[in-house]
Formats: structure tokens, C-alpha cells, sequence
């Protein structure tokens, strides 16, 4: 049986366990049966708590190989994922406890830990996964979670484009790169430029040449403050340069609340990963419905413009969606008390056969007495 699964990696504070958890209450609702697994044994504070199936603090955790090695939280977790790929029990263990669950539900979100250097340069987590793939024909898309937050500062825009590459090069699996809690990207400083340029990820010399100006006011503060200081302009150039040159990455945009805007990252991800069963999951959601009847899910409204809908006229768009949900929601209840009301009329018919018409039996009876 062929098993799916999101693999979701992204730097501490990206969202990763508020999307695991987002994401399995909206699969649960569309009838995807699901599990969350947590693979960070450091992590003992899980939202989906009452919904992991599978955590890895049952084989292995961060203070246990603090103790053991003498070693800080971020050595102890480096440290606990090779001793996890390296300890043949373990792994082994880890094997069987998947291999059980893929039996009752072939759909896996697993919760990465934050540590960078498990997706740059460190091959301990990206040996477990390929073990996975090879043993139960599991089929990895790689969920990157990137803060929205970083947009506005071309440094720190820069460096999550080096580090989402970066991820990319190590991790050989399907990628898909989100700007996290897009919802709150209004209340940041304005950007220079639209939404859709930072996602596309085209011509950075264009943003390297907006923060050339690094004029400061007369308490030493910048005055454009999506500035680039001018000492690190050279090393940013040549890093642009360098994401240019791969042409690989590009962002989606995400809000975890939004129902939309999960159906279209679901489409994204079932895409990677060549999901191919969601015409037949069973779904009171009329969105949902509509979308895969069609044969793939329809993205929000391809006339809008993210930039528009997140950030020049969020709060109208929001408004909008909430009025049509709202519709949605009552014509459904209409639909299903009339199904009800035509299934009962449809039993009291079959009632009626089953009891046969008297008038006939009259009937026969005068023939018989003839």
C-alpha cells in the first residue's frame, strides 16, 4: 500500500506545530483519515497532543542525551537524531510502529524540529526519511515554513531564499516553500514592493538596489528601515546571484484560519506528492465538493492577486468570505433536510408496496366470487 506524507521543516517560530495541527483537523474534516507524528524529541508541548499517534520522545529524547553526553539543548538534538538513524533498535522499532499505523491510515504529517542544521548540512533526518520511502513506497513532499515576517528586511528576505535552497539541495524529495501567517503580513511595514514579487523570487537586484539607501536621521536611525547597510551589499549581491542562478525556489502564501486558502496549498501539496484519492473523500464542505468534483481543487479566485487579497483589501475579503460561508452553510442544511424529507416520502412508498392495494384484493376477490 502506497503511504503519503508531509514532511514540515521551517526555522523555530515558523508555525510548524500550529500548521501540523491546522492541517490535520482540516484533512480530518474533508474525510482524509490522517496522523500527526512528532519527530522532535525535544518537543513536549504538542497542540495535537490528543492526536499523535506517534512520537518519537517514545524512542528517544533531548534530555536524556543531555544527561548522558553532557551537552546543551541544540547538541543534544543533533546528537538524539544520529543516535536514532544509527541505533538499529530504534530504527527498527520506529519501522514496525509506522508500518501498524499504515495499516489504519496511509496519510502522515511529521512534525519536524527546528534545528537547521538537520535540513543543510546534517544527513541523520534525511537517512530516516529515505528509509521510510524505500521500505513502505512512501510518497515525501517537504513542507518548508518560512515566518512572513521576514519580507520585510531585505537581509533576513535574503537569507531565508539561501536557507530554503539550501533545504532543497539536501533534502531529495518533492518542496514546497510557504510564507507562514500571511494573515498578520498587514500589520508589518509597508513593503517596496508587491507580495507577488517576494514569492516569485525574480530579479532580486531590484530589492538589492531599493536598500542601497542607507541614510540615517540625526539620531542615528535609518530612514528607509527596508535599508540594506551598504558594507553587506556586496555579499548580497553575490548571494542573490547564486538563488538566481538554481532557479528553484519560489513561496506559497498561507493562512492557516483561511479555508481557501488551505484548499489551495492542499492542491499545491497533493501535486508534489501524487495524491490521488481526494474525488473520493466524502465531505459535508460544499467548497470542498465543488472543488473535487471538478477533478482538483479550484484556488480562491484567480482574478485576485495575493497582494490584493492579504494585503491591500484583507479586511473586505475577509468580510466576504465569512458572508459567503455563512450561505454556504444554509444552503447546505437546506439540501440535507430535503434529502431527509424525500427519504422518508421515498420508505413510506416502499412501506405502502410492501403492504400491497387493498382496492386490488377487492377486486379480485368479486373476479373469484364471479
Amino acid at each position: 500500500m502506497v503511504a503519503y506524507g508531509q514532511i514540515v521543516i521551517g526555522p523555530p517560530g515558523s508555525g510548524k506545530s500550529t500548521y501540523c495541527n491546522g492541517m490535520n483537523q482540516f484533512l480530518s474534516a474533508i474525510g482524509r483519515k490522517n496522523c500527526v507524528v512528532n519527530f522532535d524529541p525535544a518537543n513536549d508541548r504538542l497542540p495535537y497532543e490528543k492526536n499523535c499517534e506517534l512520537d518519537i520522545r517514545d524512542f528517544i529524547t533531548v534530555e536524556e542525551v543531555m544527561v548522558e553526553n553532557e551537552m546543551g539543548p541544540n547538541g543534544g538534538l543533533m546528537i538524539a537524531i544520529e543516535e536514532l538513524n544509527s541505533n538499529q533498535e530504534l530504527i527498527e522499532g520506529l519501522i514496525k510502529k509506522f508500518e501498524q499505523l499504515i495499516k489504519e491510515k496511509n496519510y502522515f504529517i511529521i512534525d519536524c524540529p527546528g534545528q537547521v542544521e538537520l535540513f543543510t548540512h546534517q544527513l541523520s533526518l534525511n537517512l530516516i526519511f529515505k528509509k521510510l520511502e524505500k521500505k513502505f513506497d512512501f510518497r515525501f513532499v517537504v513542507i518548508n515554513l518560512v515566518d512572513s515576517v521576514y519580507i520585510t528586511e531585505v537581509s533576513s528576505y535574503i537569507s531565508v531564499l539561501l536557507l530554503s535552497l539550501r533545504s532543497m539541495l539536501q533534502l531529495n524529495f518533492p518542496f514546497l516553500n510557504i510564507f507562514s501567517k500571511i494573515d498578520l503580513i498587514h500589520q508589518y511595514r509597508e513593503l517596496p514592493f508587491r507580495l507577488e514579487y517576494y514569492t516569485e523570487v525574480q530579479d532580486l537586484q531590484y530589492l538589492i538596489n531599493n536598500g542601497e539607501d542607507n541614510q540615517e536621521d540625526e539620531n542615528g536611525n535609518e530612514k528607509n528601515q527596508y535599508s540594506l547597510r551598504t558594507k553587506f551589499k556586496g555579499l548580497t549581491e553575490a548571494i542573490a546571484e547564486l538563488i538566481e542562478d538554481f532557479q528553484l525556489v519560489s513561496f506559497e502564501v498561507l493562512s492557516i484560519e483561511n479555508k481557501k486558502s488551505m484548499i489551495n496549498i492542499l492542491n499545491k501539496i497533493d501535486n508534489c506528492n501524487g495524491y490521488l484519492f481526494g474525488n473520493s473523500e466524502i465531505s459535508d464542505d460544499l467548497i470542498w465538493l465543488q472543488a473535487t468534483r471538478q477533478g482538483g481543487i479550484i484556488e480562491e479566485n484567480l482574478s485576485v492577486s495575493i497582494h490584493e487579497r492579504w494585503i491591500e483589501n484583507k479586511t473586505e475579503y475577509d468580510e466576504l468570505e465569512m458572508k459567503e460561508e455563512k450561505e454556504k452553510q444554509e444552503q447546505l442544511k437546506r439540501e440535507s433536510e430535503k434529502v431527509a424529507s424525500q427519504d422518508e416520502l421515498n420508505m413510506a412508498m416502499e412501506n405502502w408496496e410492501s403492504m400491497g392495494n387493498p382496492n386490488d384484493t377487492k377486486v379480485i376477490h368479486k373476479h373469484q366470487k364471479k
